[in-house]
C-alpha cells in the first residue's frame, strides 16, 4: 500500500460536531476530499445546509445533524441515526468549543456548568457512544479539538482551560481503554486561527502585532492550515498513534 493510499478514508463515516463553520468545516472539507462520508453537526440548520451544499458542490457527501450536543439525549439519537442510516461510524472529531472570557469571580455555578457541559461533558458522552460502535467494529478514530490554552493560561479566561486540560484527560483515558480494540483517541491543540469567531480579533492591529512577536511564523493560522494535521489522525496513516496532542500553533507555545 502506498504512503498517499494510507491517507484515504474512503469508504469511512465521519461525524464532527460544530462543522458547519470554522475548523470544524475545514476538517469535515478534508475529510470529504479524502473520501469519507461526513456528517457535520450544529445548532443553525441554515448554516449546516450550506456546508453540506459547498461540501458537495466541490464533489464530496456530505450531511447534516442540527442538534445542541449540550443535549446528550438528541446527541445519542443522531449517532443512532448514523449508524442505522450508514450502518458504521468510523471517526468522530469533538470539535464544538464555546467560549466565555471572564475572571472565575464573575462566574457563577450556572455559567461554569453550562460551558463546561458543551465544552467538555457532551464531548465524554458523544465519544462513550461513538466508541461503543467503533469496538464493535474493531476500528476507529476519537479525535478532540483541545486549545493551547489547555496547558497556558490568561488572566480573565478562567473556566475555558479547565474544559480543554479535561478533553485532554478524556482522550487518554479513551485511548488507553480502546486502544486494544483498534480505536485510537488523539488530540489536536490549535493555537491563534482566524475564524468567523475570531474575526474581529485577527484583524485588530494590536493582535496582528501580537501575533507577529509572540508567534515564530509571525501571523494568525488560517482555519485550512488545521486539516492536514486532523486527516493524519483519521487516517491510516496514523494507525500506530495513540494518547498524543498535536499541536497547531505556529510555534507559539516553544516560544519564551
Amino acid at each position: 500500500m502506498s504512503i498517499f493510499t494510507r491517507f484515504s478514508l474512503r469508504g469511512r463515516v465521519a461525524l464532527i460536531t460544530g462543522g458547519g463553520r470554522g475548523l470544524g468545516f475545514e476538517i469535515a472539507r478534508a475529510f470529504a476530499e479524502a473520501g469519507a462520508h461526513v456528517v457535520v453537526t450544529g445548532r443553525s440548520a441554515a448554516t449546516l445546509d450550506a456546508a453540506v451544499a459547498a461540501i458537495a458542490g466541490a464533489g464530496g457527501s456530505a450531511e447534516a445533524e442540527a442538534f445542541d450536543v449540550a443535549d446528550a439525549a438528541a446527541g445519542r439519537a443522531a449517532i443512532a441515526r448514523i449508524r442505522r442510516s450508514r450502518g458504521r461510524l468510523d471517526i468522530l472529531v469533538n470539535n464544538v468549543g464555546a467560549r466565555d472570557r471572564r475572571p472565575l469571580a464573575a462566574f457563577d455555578d450556572a455559567d461554569i456548568l453550562r460551558l463546561v457541559g458543551t465544552d467538555l461533558l457532551s464531548a465524554v458522552s458523544l465519544s462513550r457512544e461513538a466508541a461503543e460502535i467503533m469496538k464493535a467494529q474493531g476500528h476507529g478514530r476519537l479525535i478532540a479539538i483541545t486549545s493551547i490554552i489547555g496547558d497556558m493560561a490568561l488572566p480573565g479566561d478562567a473556566v475555558y482551560p479547565v474544559a480543554k486540560q479535561g478533553l485532554t484527560g478524556l482522550m487518554r483515558s479513551m485511548a488507553v481503554e480502546y486502544g486494544p480494540h483498534g480505536v485510537t483517541s488523539n488530540a489536536i491543540a490549535p493555537g491563534m486561527f482566524a475564524t468567523e469567531t475570531n474575526a474581529a480579533l485577527a484583524e485588530n492591529p494590536d493582535m496582528v502585532a501580537f501575533a507577529r512577536q509572540r508567534v515564530p511564523l509571525q501571523r494568525w493560522g488560517r482555519p485550512e492550515e488545521i486539516a492536514g494535521a486532523a486527516l493524519f489522525l483519521a487516517s491510516d496513516a496514523a494507525s500506530f498513534v495513540n494518547g498524543h496532542v498535536l499541536t497547531v500553533d505556529g510555534g507559539m507555545s516553544v516560544r519564551m
